[in-house]
């Protein structure tokens, strides 16, 4: 039997649950896909309902989990195959080649300021571009360099060379290749979290077409010190500040004919909040947010809608709505009902409350574990009330947005659940 257990998924939940297990004396093995933990909660600028700032609640959990004696952080990872049974799985785990030797590198940045390559970066949600070497975030952790394959031009047309030239740590290896690591663990917990749906094929809310229109995660980037535009709010077409600003609950979520039946859970207050930090950032800002409902259920959330009316000036309009524009300034135009009437308002900019929706990867995932997977494509647990993170296969629990609509609070909480069912388990099958 084995006393330790893979977390895959690097995001709050899985980080949350990894501190506990290590914590007692538990050996983990946390699996990330991308080439730092942190997840999605990384990306946020404030948390609901506080408005306390986002990374740093999460850098020091990072950093705490990085650097903890039981745990082994295997970043740029994913599982593609698992054998056995409750308290004896082997892993088989793909490490894929960072082409930097991670014992070697400082992220010092040197080989960033030579490198020619430019691409969307992920992380900042198209807004801005990443060399072909990077790291995600200015926190990242582990904090390493990353080689793009598909980008670089060593590694596709075998010329440029810079970024081995300007490391003075030899960190850059052209030679690298991808690894299969095999790891024997008790448990499993899967903390995999989310994917932002494209709201480009709902023609109604004219993202991709009218520049002046944003996803949620685009415009939390776009809020934050540390993204692409320092803090300052900037429409696409002029690079201008808005002041009359418009926010869209329910964007492809609450929406069977896209998919997506149910309710993040999530938006209505992460609409709220974002429209409180446009008055925060400029005192002459408004923002209308078009809801179907307010679904502010959670220990203060009520208090936090109330508040954003009484002290930020936020207008809440209940109508669906659909989005136009004015050609000739590329304001968007949103067209809502109010009594039966049709109104249209014009605005600066609009934001839209996208729905978020099972990481694709999630689908492969459930099969190599043999897990199940709810009507939605989550996984499913075997009763969400009375046995909330249990899988249908014993010792493999799952946690966070990855087992269906949750938010911060409540992947933490998830977290520690499925760690302490985890020793529970090990305790039972070490008897």
């Amino acid at each position: 039997m084995e006393k330790s257990v893979m977390v895959i998924g690097g995001g709050i939940a899985g980080i949350q649950a990894s501190l506990d297990l290590a914590d007692k004396g538990i050996i983990v093995h946390l699996v990330e896909k991308t080439p730092s933990i942190g997840g999605r909660m990384a990306q946020l600028d404030k948390t609901f309902p506080t408005n306390d700032c986002s990374i740093c609640i999460l850098a020091p959990k990072m950093a705490d989990c990085f650097s903890h004696p039981n745990t082994n952080v295997i970043t740029y990872a994913e599982v593609v195959g698992v054998e056995g049974k409750a308290g004896s799985f082997k892993v088989k785990v793909l490490k894929k080649a960072r082409y930097v030797d991670e014992t070697k590198c400082t992220g010092c940045g040197e080989c960033l300021e030579k490198c020619p390559s430019k691409v969307p970066s992920e992380f900042e949600m198209g807004l801005a571009k990443r060399k072909a070497i990077y790291m995600p975030m200015m926190q990242a952790v582990p904090r390493v360099m990353t080689i793009d394959k598909e980008h670089c031009l060593t590694l596709t047309k075998g010329k440029c060379g810079n970024c081995k030239k300007a490391c003075k740590r030899e960190a850059i290896d052209y030679e690298m290749k991808d690894q299969i690591l095999e790891i024997d663990v008790g448990s499993i917990i899967v903390a995999t979290g989310y994917d932002v749906w494209d709201p480009s094929s709902s023609t109604e809310y004219g993202y991709g077409r009218y520049p002046n229109v944003f996803t949620a995660m685009e415009y939390e980037r776009m809020i934050n010190a540390a993204g692409p535009t320092h803090g300052h709010i900037e429409r696409r077409s002029d690079k201008k500040r808005p002041v009359k600003m418009a926010f869209i609950q329910c964007v492809g979520s609450r929406n069977p004919q896209v998919g997506h039946p149910y309710c993040c859970a999530v938006c209505c207050m992460h609409t709220t909040k974002e429209a409180m930090l446009a008055r925060e950032h400029h005192d002459d800002m408004g923002s209308t947010v078009f809801y179907k409902d307010l679904r502010a259920c959670a220990k203060g959330f009520w208090e936090y809608i109330e508040r954003a009316k009484r002290d930020y000036g936020v207008r809440y309009v209940n109508s669906d709505a659909t989005v136009q524009e004015n050609p000739a300034n590329h304001n968007p135009i949103v067209v809502y009902d109010v009594g039966g009437r049709q109104q249209s308002e014009e605005f600066d900019m609009v934001v839209l409350a996208t729905a978020l929706i099972p990481r694709k990867e999630t689908t492969d995932l459930a099969k190599i574990l043999g897990l199940k997977l709810d009507q939605f494509g989550f996984l499913e647990s075997m009763d969400r009330i009375l046995e909330p993170g249990k899988t249908n296969v014993p010792g493999i629990y799952v946690a966070g947005y990855a087992a269906g609509p949750a938010d911060i609070p409540e992947s933490v909480a998830q977290g520690s659940s499925a760690a302490a069912k985890a020793v529970e388990m090990l305790a039972q099958a070490g008897a």
